[in-house]
């Protein structure tokens, strides 16, 4: 058996290191991964690590949060403690050590090990360059890891307000993902007459929706309501909101509250036409806002104006 080896910060996860773990996947029969942090590192190691496993799922990914030196000039003792570091987590043999860097070199010589070390020039720009500006490294950065760096912008508002136009019109601005409106897909499938447990379905599985799409998202993703939504619906609809609404649900970066300036329109799958049923729901949906110390902006007027005062609000979202 070939036993691979390889240590990073993966600070964060990004393609150069998805090329270089993968090409050292499929050199040798068994790798390990080691990510390293400390304590005040800008992402938790935890995190990382958990984003390590999720990428390397058939590699033996692990971590190390111990205060140590992080280059031969910290400590005279440098690759001392390195080298019983690694055979902590790795007490096998190992056969082939890799990096993207020249320390391959140095560990694999600790390790009795020979080294591979894989140039990163032209696959992916520093962690540091990436860190410091995410979102203009958006391709370089693997799906599992674009939702720690990902904005929601969550359309919310009373029915009938413009709240799946505006949305649909924000996606293809900025060309990204719409999460749907699970809560009309709801009441058309099973009927109108909603009761506690669904509003319970609604709430949880919008939250549902909106994390398995953030993967997916180009920086912004764009939300057709969100649990907070359906909370006001549930206080419109029932006085109060059923325990487990709320389960999954992250709050937005920012909320798009549609105003009631608009006139009512049937669909079929509407409730409130009266002015006065209106402006109560309206009422709910800035209150819950507001309980909820949300970051919000008022949408008003026709369409067009409505996309523009959206634009302008989302674009200030970094």
């Amino acid at each position: 058996m070939t036993r691979g080896f390889l240590l990073g910060k993966f600070m964060p996860p990004h393609r150069g290191h998805v090329v270089l773990c993968e090409t050292a996947r499929r050199l040798v029969d068994q790798l390990t991964i080691l990510v390293c942090w400390l304590p005040d590192d800008p992402i938790p190691g935890q995190v990382r690590l958990g984003w390590m496993q999720k990428l390397f799922p058939d590699a033996r990914v692990v971590g190390h949060d111990a205060i140590v030196p992080q280059a031969p000039e910290d400590h005279p003792d440098f690759w001392p403690i390195w080298r019983a570091i690694v055979q902590k987590v790795h007490p096998e043999p190992i056969d082939l050590v890799f990096g993207g860097e020249d320390y391959a070199r140095r560990l694999a010589a600790e390790m009795n090990a020979e080294p591979m070390v894989l140039d990163r020039k032209g696959i992916a720009s520093s962690g540091t360059a990436i860190r410091s500006d995410p979102w203009a490294h958006w391709d370089q950065l693997p799906h599992v890891v674009r939702p720690w760096y990902a904005k929601t912008i969550c359309l919310h508002g009373p029915e009938s307000t413009g709240k799946s136009t505006l949305a649909a019109d924000l996606a293809a601005h900025f060309a990204t993902q719409c999460v749907p409106e699970y809560g009309r897909t709801h009441t058309e499938v099973f009927g109108g007459e909603v009761g506690p447990t669904d509003i319970v379905t609604i709430g949880r599985t919008q939250s549902a929706l909106i994390q398995s799409l953030l993967p997916w998202c180009n920086r912004r993703l764009i939300s057709d309501t969100d649990a907070l939504t359906t909370a006001a619906w549930s206080g419109m609809m029932l006085g109060h909101v059923p325990d487990g609404t709320m389960d999954g649900f992250r709050k937005a970066d920012l909320y798009l509250l549609t105003d009631i300036d608009i006139p009512w329109t049937d669909d079929g799958t509407r409730y409130y036409p009266d002015e006065a049923d209106r402006a109560r729901f309206m009422g709910i949906c800035e209150q819950v806002l507001e309980e909820a110390d949300a970051n919000w902006v008022r949408i008003r007027g026709s369409r067009e104006a409505r996309l523009e005062q959206a634009i302008a609000a989302v674009a200030n979202l970094r």
